[in-house]
């Protein structure tokens, strides 16, 4: 059984041992940067001719040409309806409730005008073309599709460019059946840092985006992050992570395998709960050490939990309410009995799955909100993924004559103030 850290809000040492078990750090070594570099250069300066080399290499098949990598609309609609019953409907459920929330989040046009007949306001629009970026190694995620495609598709982006990797030439049929029901327009067989080289830059068959989003390992994390300026990034995020507040009267059955919920992902997952009952710890630790050995990922969920899990003994709901802000998780679970009232307290949170009932997976997968959300404390200053991500806004400004007179003599005074003559005689011809 893992030996999970026991740590306590009164300990002197407690922020020093808090900071050492959130310490991640996202930066690739030079190996990794050296690599993703060499591929970013192939990519740009030879194309499709890298793309089939660099997929050939690392997913270990050989594409007949640059048009065997596109995967044609047919077969992710195939794909959609040789899927078993169940599977597709689930799909389809997930999609309608999170394109039901996405609605909501629709930036609209806005304009006023002045008393002297200017208009101000702000024009709203959706990005030409975004890629999405879709792990296929060692899992493949369709709710990654869903969460990432819909929002895009809600926010009006008139082309979606989805890679996903094929390790040995095999596609995943749920993926390509989340394509074909998220609305992707075209979908190619390529993954890791070339794909999102391709995606950036463009080669003869891949058109360049305005937007990459999507999770990837290290590699196509780094590349990301080397293209951001070519083009947008939603974020460059670190292992998946979650926060838990209890008030010991939630079944710890129920708070263990949340836990493992998240400690499943991979070994350097982060799963942590704060009680301010210290039976109640002791209590989930049982239910750890009873459940773990019922889970197919046992040994990556105990290697995570002793590694960066903890059990956390707070003072008492506002010490604990103190910590999550502080931590700014992912995921923050309020398992209490007034859910709302806690989450007033919280600052820092990406997603936050409020009462008993309210398990985070659902989250993940259906509940609606997206789970793309900032990980390893970005929550301070970051929100999660939406359809706000897919549109840019542009200032609109129109000044009638009264309006630019008025506004002319206080252009001036600045303009001279700072040396910018052309500025100033710009603003007062307007004036005159």
């Amino acid at each position: 059984m893992p030996n999970i850290a026991r740590l306590s809000t009164a300990d002197a040492d407690f922020a020093a041992r808090l900071d050492a078990l959130l310490a991640w750090e996202s930066v690739s070594d030079r190996s990794v940067q050296r690599t993703v570099d060499d591929i970013i250069d192939a990519v740009r300066s030879r194309g499709d001719a890298a793309l089939i080399e660099l997929t050939a290499r690392f997913d270990r098949w050989q594409p007949a040409s640059a048009a065997a990598l596109a995967i044609p609309g047919a077969r992710l609609a195939q794909a959609a309806e040789t899927i078993p019953l169940a599977q597709r409907d689930a799909l389809a459920a997930a999609a309608e409730r999170i394109r039901a929330y996405a609605a909501h989040q629709k930036l609209q046009d806005w304009s006023y005008h002045e008393p002297d007949g200017t208009l101000l306001g702000q024009k709203v629009t959706p990005l030409d073309r975004v890629g999405l970026y879709v792990p296929g190694g060692k899992a493949a995620y369709p709710s990654s599709v869903l969460m990432n495609a819909i929002p895009a598709k809600v926010a009006g982006v008139p082309e979606l460019v989805m890679v996903v990797p094929t390790p040995d030439g095999e596609l995943n049929e749920l993926v390509l059946a989340a394509a074909h029901i998220a609305g992707v327009d075209k979908t190619f067989a390529i993954g890791g840092a070339q794909a999102v080289a391709a995606l950036a830059y463009g080669t003869e068959h891949v058109p360049a985006c305005d937007k990459i989003v999507g999770p990837g390992n290290i590699y196509v994390a780094t590349a990301k992050r080397a293209v951001f300026g070519q083009v947008g990034i939603d974020m460059v995020a670190g292992p998946s992570e979650i926060l838990i507040l209890c008030d010991g009267d939630t079944d710890p059955d129920w708070i263990a395998m949340d836990l493992f919920s998240q400690a499943e992902h991979d070994e350097d997952a982060q799963s942590i709960l704060v009680a301010w009952d210290a039976d109640y710890l002791d209590r989930v630790a049982a239910s750890i050490d009873k459940l773990l050995p019922t889970l197919e990922r046992r040994d990556i969920i105990a290697t995570a939990l002793q590694d960066r899990g903890a059990l956390v003994l707070a003072r008492d709901m506002d010490d604990a309410a103190d910590v999550a802000n502080r931590i700014a998780p992912e995921h923050l679970e309020l398992s209490v009995a007034d859910p709302q009232a806690l989450a007033g307290k919280i600052r820092n949170a990406g997603a936050i799955f409020m009462g008993r009932h309210t398990a985070e997976a659902l989250g993940d997968y259906c509940a609606g909100p997206n789970h793309v959300l900032p990980t390893s404390g970005t929550a301070r200053f970051s929100s999660p993924l939406g359809v706000y991500d897919f549109q840019k806004r542009s200032s609109l400004i129109m000044a009638s004559p009264a309006g630019a007179a008025a506004l002319a003599r206080t252009a001036s005074v600045l303009a001279r103030g700072e040396g910018l003559t052309a500025h100033a005689r710009s603003a007062e011809y307007r004036g005159e």
